[in-house]
């Protein structure tokens, strides 16, 4: 019997891999894998490079890589084109608003509003670090 690769979590680029996760990390309700917590003495760990956040069951969802760099997507322009971009479902019309909203307090902000498409209402945002990203009802 074949074996095949299984996937793991989704890896993303940031300068700021702690401000990062901690976006991701209250926007999807997920939690540190055991050891990449934040420090708890209140000093600043901006030097954290890899960090991995799990769901409830402990499984791997994101993990976070500091760069030096990190040009954004300048999407709807192809300028530098989204290369990878992750959909999040939500169940309605009215989470999709709530949600919409708790991204951009969280730091997103919206790059297309096209909630007044009836079949498939989405938004599509980019994150802190400018990654694209949708929201939609599915």
């Amino acid at each position: 019997m074949a074996t095949y690769p299984r996937f793991l979590h989704t890896v993303l680029d940031a300068t700021d891999a702690r401000g990062l996760a901690e976006f991701y990390r209250d926007l999807l309700g997920l939690r540190y894998r055991p050891g990449d917590e934040p420090p708890t003495d209140g000093s600043q760990d901006t030097d954290a490079d890899w960090l991995v956040l799990v769901d409830d069951q402990g499984r791997r969802v994101l993990a976070i890589q500091k760069v030096e760099q990190l040009t954004p997507s300048t999407w709807p322009s192809h300028a530098v084109p989204m290369q990878l971009h992750i959909d999040y479902s939500v169940s309605d019309v009215d989470e999709l608003e709530r949600h919409r909203a708790r991204a951009e307090l969280l730091g997103a902000r919206v790059l297309l509003d096209r909630t007044d498409d009836l079949d498939e209402p989405l938004y599509v945002l980019a994150d802190p670090a400018g990654h694209p990203f949708c929201l939609l009802v599915a």
